[in-house]
Order: structure tokens, then C-alpha cells, then sequence
């Protein structure tokens, strides 16, 4: 079935979905870190999952997340 029906099927019948946050979420994670990678090319970056952060690299770290104009804000 596609992601759609799973998703209205997960809801319907109370049910987890086949791809629900626990999986596409660190899924995901590891696809944007790849992208973000990329931009370094010869760099080596460790990535430390609890802080949201690379390991002494400001410059990675700051491809991560956004700075938002003041009043706004994503949360």
C-alpha cells in the first residue's frame, strides 16, 4: 500500500503506522547529515545526536538548524 493509505489506515484502526516517527526520524537524520556532508568535502565531522551538533565544527553545525527573524520561531 502507499505511505498515504498506511497513514489514513494507521489512523483509522488506532494502529501504528509501517513508517511512523521512530523510524523515519533517525532515517532521516542520517540522509540530512549526509547532505550536509557533502557541502565539506575531505572534512571529517562527528555528529553528536544528543546535542544536535558536530563536534567542534561551527560552520557544520550551523547547516543543522536556522536562525529565525525576531517573533518568530519553529516550536
Amino acid at each position: 500500500c502507499s505511505i498515504q493509505q498506511d497513514w489514513a489506515r494507521a489512523a483509522r484502526e488506532g494502529k501504528q503506522a509501517c513508517a511512523d516517527f521512530s523510524f523515519s526520524g533517525p532515517l532521516t537524520e542520517i540522509c540530512q547529515l549526509g547532505n550536509v556532508a557533502k557541502r565539506f568535502p575531505g572534512r571529517q565531522l562527528k555528529w553528536d545526536g544528543d546535542k544536535m551538533a558536530f563536534a567542534g565544527d561551527g560552520a557544520a553545525t550551523k547547516m543543522v538548524g536556522r536562525d529565525y527573524r525576531d517573533g518568530w520561531s519553529l516550536g
